[in-house]
């Protein structure tokens, strides 16, 4: 894939998700990114007794680790030569901590007056809520989308990191205006980005807000399925399919083909889109039946067949063997760095009908403390080391 921000530098000094993932969207994009880690390591790197967890991968390819302790006149000797020749610099700790270790912005711009400093909080930079420790639920809770997930069946927590990862994607989103306002106009001073998971969240959550503000509607966890006429059904193998029929009634008449029952829509419950969003609970009842009839295989050809919105709703290990998976080449390998093979998703973005296949494993801790010790620049390595 075309390196689009080769050239570009970046300083990391996150720690388990929103700061890393932000800092990889980068790399992803060709950024060279050193990761500034504690001797400790990030502590996401925990894992058995190891330093190298799933958790931690998943946010930290294509970057180069350095362990270094700010706290220390060394360790703040080694940072400041990384900031005075980067681009970027990204942290995502509690507000005023950044200031202690050495890494505030008015001292790091004072070295690197073209820096874009990017910091990350959970709930802003100041405020009645600034000082509180904030996770992906916390923030979830606070923006009215975990309201939006939960099961009143069944109340709990469900679902994957999302207001970690996606502020990291609205920081990456940040950075990336911040960098060509910075070049276009020739500016000699780089921005400061902030984004806080609040924030993030919230705006994620616009869809819900817009109906509050324009229709007085508070949504709950069944509201935009019941619109969007979406389902998730259990097939005669155990396995389980998902529909997406929104609104256009050529789906719907794909449907009823599908499932043998041309005279669906003689049945004034589900005669109109209206009908069958007040009817939903029924039709879950009906398909669900008939879905049970059929392994998923056999429905997936009927569905597709019928032009009907669909897609077999896959458990993670199956969704490498998909053939249009196959066909993307979503799924890329590199060497381990301490031997074998490691495996990712590549990033979904192409330039000229190139994709990413070239990717290198997150690094060790501290694989690349060499470069600080070499005289001259850090950044002199080539980032394909």
């Amino acid at each position: 894939m075309h390196k689009v921000l080769q050239g570009v530098r970046v300083v990391e000094h996150g720690t388990f998700i929103t700061g890393p993932a932000a800092a990889m969207l980068l790399a992803d994009l060709g950024a060279d990114v050193i990761k500034v880690e504690q001797p400790a390591g990030d502590p996401f790197r925990a894992f058995r007794g190891g330093t190298y967890s799933p958790h931690y991968q998943t946010y930290n390819r294509n970057k180069r680790s350095v362990t270094v302790d700010t706290r220390q006149p060394d360790g703040l000797a080694q940072f400041d030569r990384l900031v005075a020749e980067a681009d970027v610099y990204i942290q995502n700790f509690r507000p005023g901590v950044a200031e202690k270790i050495g890494a505030g912005e008015a001292r790091l711009r004072a070295m690197n007056p073209g820096i874009v400093y990017c910091a990350i909080s959970g709930f802003g930079p100041d405020g009645p809520a600034a000082g509180r420790p904030s996770y992906d639920t916390v923030a979830q809770a606070a923006s009215g989308f975990l309201n939006l997930l939960v099961n009143p069946a069944n109340p709990r927590v469900v679902g994957p990191a999302l207001a970690d990862a996606l502020t990291g994607f609205y920081a990456a989103y940040g950075i990336l205006g911040a960098l060509y306002e910075r070049e276009r106009h020739g500016l000699g001073r780089g921005r400061r980005v902030e984004v806080s998971m609040f924030e993030a969240m919230t705006h994620f959550n616009l869809d819900a807000f817009t109906h509050l503000f324009s229709e007085s509607e508070v949504m709950g966890p069944f509201s935009r399925p019941s619109v969007s006429q979406s389902y998730v059904l259990p097939c005669a193998d155990g396995k389980w399919i998902a529909l997406h029929m929104s609104s256009p009634p050529k789906f719907w008449e794909g449907l009823a083909l599908a499932i043998e029952k041309p005279d669906l829509f003689d049945d004034p419950r589900f005669a109109t889109r209206e009908a069958r969003i007040e009817h939903q609970e029924t039709l879950i009842e009906l398909l669900g039946s008939l879905f049970r009839q059929h392994p998923r295989a056999t429905w997936c050809r009927r569905l597709e067949a019928q032009d009907v919105p669909h897609a077999p709703m896959y458990t993670t290990n199956e969704v490498p063997d998909d053939a249009q998976a196959r066909h993307l080449q979503l799924f890329v390998d590199t060497a381990h760095p301490e031997g074998g093979r490691w495996r990712t998703v590549r990033s979904p973005v192409s330039f000229d009908g190139q994709r990413a296949l070239d990717v290198r494993a997150p690094p060790l801790l501290g694989e690349h403390n060499a470069l600080l010790q070499q005289p001259g620049s850090p950044w002199a390595q080539p980032a394909a080391d």
